[in-house]
């Protein structure tokens, strides 16, 4: 497409809402995979190690993202996970073969330890209950521990533990990926909703205040998806709050245009299990909508072929630790602002990881840490993005690529904080070559100035950052005006943008 039309319009009204969005969409993920939590967030000796033995470079980098939840401890680990072997004196705790990931399990750090952390850093916990090799009983058993203020076994194990006050864990994940045949005790779909819906019940007999997210699919690509959805939900509609989706982007194939494009997917995934969720809603004569939980999601492929070198039975390795470029951090970009679009159903997201594993923070072991690609648009929209998300009216250029049609150079979303008298405009620029001049009509806010326009750009789609050098990273100069009510912004080629207005 030619320079001289690569013009884009957006109308932004502030009667256009969409839904409040849900904070927990900015939600993130720890497990006990590869350097996550072993020489990631818990290193003692580190030289800023805490008393507790947790590295505080990596707590002040998790409190600058403002993450309002973290699941956890897994993922394909919870599958397999005893959680009584992670609670007691450290001295005590058993090592174990860990057969997700086949590594050793030291179980040094385990539930109270990480919701304490998790408290530190002033993200509430996302807790997953094993429904691989274990069940009903062990699920109950650990909310027992976790939320049971005492009297009981567990809840005055607990207090035996030091932990004399109840930790109030709300959200709980039943089970993880138990569609995959990677899943230890993997269950067909009616296999999993029946263990699902017995177990919600049991847990919810403990503490009627928690909320359920039920196993949806592990990805668009699975051969059972959506029929998985409708089968298991069948089961457990009415007594789970939330079904998940996971789903992971690569560009193995190095066609960056039809990589930016793999948004239109994701689309595509939440407007299918939206639809699921409701024809079952529809069939039992229900009242109640089904929420989405995107507990997974991210770019994962730069690390598969390093992962396969590795040597089984050891603690902590490297795995999955993926080295993000400029481009991933558009993708990414993108991803966040499909879930404000989504906002009135996806009220849960968890960038998958924090830490050293597929993860916007990166750690040496003994060294330093720093800020992968990634880390700015999340945490722009972290940041930004909290308060009322709007629906633009966009007319975009658009072009073709492999796998889609009619994808827009303009992928866009915009948030309106009521409270501070904010609006945020994200914007990604899709054109690899071309910049992209944006008019963004906001006459409907009145009295409204530019505060800022964030920009994160390169040159080289492929640069990185590492633990000495942070090649991307964003600049403040992006020159949008407002002016009467329009704003006027030139997007740089592939590019990603946040344009803050505020009330003067």
């Amino acid at each position: 497409m030619a320079a001289e039309n690569m013009k884009a319009r957006m109308i932004v009204d502030k009667s256009f809402r969409i839904a409040q969005v849900d904070n927990r969409i900015y939600g993130s993920f720890i497990e006990h995979l590869g350097r996550a939590v072993y020489g990631g967030i818990y290193e003692p000796g580190h030289e800023t190690a805490d008393a507790d033995g947790f590295r505080n470079d990596v707590k002040e980098l998790v409190k600058e993202l403002d993450v309002p939840i973290i699941r956890y401890p897994g993922g394909n680990f919870v599958s397999g996970y005893n959680w009584e072997d992670g609670v007691g004196p450290v001295a005590e705790r058993p090592k174990r073969l860990e057969l997700a990931w086949r590594t050793l399990e030291p179980n040094d750090v385990g539930t109270n330890e990480f919701i304490s952390w998790a408290k530190e850093v002033g993200s509430d916990v996302m807790m997953a209950v094993n429904l691989g090799t274990r069940g009903i009983d062990a699920a109950r058993n650990l909310l027992e521990y976790t939320n049971h203020p005492g009297g009981t076994y567990w809840s005055d194990l607990r207090r035996r533990h030091g932990y004399e006050q109840p930790h109030k864990i709300k959200t709980w994940c039943l089970g993880n990926e138990m569609d995959g045949p990677w899943q230890i005790g993997h269950k067909t779909s009616e296999e999993y909703g029946r263990l699902a819906l017995e177990t919600a019940k049991a847990m919810r007999l403990v503490d009627p205040a928690i909320e359920l997210v039920s196993c949806g699919s592990s990805s668009t690509g699975m051969p059972t998806f959506p029929e998985w959805e409708a089968v298991t939900l069948d089961h457990t509609y009415e007594a789970v709050d939330y079904i998940s989706l996971h789903q992971y982007y690569g560009n193995r194939n190095n066609d960056t245009a039809n990589y930016l494009a793999l948004t239109l997917d994701m689309d595509h995934f939440i407007h299918t299990v939206k639809s699921t969720c409701d024809y079952i809603k529809a069939k039992k004569r229900s009242k109640k909508t089904m929420y989405l939980s995107f507990d997974e999601w991210n770019v994962w492929y730069h690390s598969n072929d390093a992962d396969r070198q590795i040597d089984p039975w050891s603690i902590a390795p490297p795995q999955l630790e993926d080295v993000y470029n400029f481009e991933d951090a558009i993708l990414v970009g993108s991803m966040l602002i499909t879930f404000l679009r989504h906002a009135d159903r996806v009220k849960m997201a968890c960038l998958a990881q924090l830490v050293n594993v597929i993860a916007p923070i990166m750690t040496e072991n003994g060294g330093r840490s720093w800020k992968q690609t990634i880390f700015y648009p999340y945490l722009h929209a972290s940041k930004f993005g909290r308060g009322v998300s709007l629906l633009p009216i966009v007319d975009s250029p658009k072009y073709d690529s492999k796998d889609f049609t009619d994808v827009p150079y303009l992928d866009s979303a915009v948030v309106h904080n009521e409270e501070d008298e904010e609006i945020t405009i994200f914007a990604v620029n899709r054109h690899l070559e071309e910049a992209l001049e944006l008019e963004c009509d906001v006459r409907s806010f009145e009295g409204y100035r530019l505060l800022e326009h964030i920009v994160l750009e390169h040159e080289d789609l492929k640069a990185v950052n590492t633990a000495s050098e942070e090649k991307v990273k964003p600049h403040h100069q992006g020159g949008a005006k407002l002016d009467n009510g329009m704003v006027n912004a030139r997007l740089a080629k592939a590019s990603w943008n946040v344009i803050r207005l505020k009330k003067a």
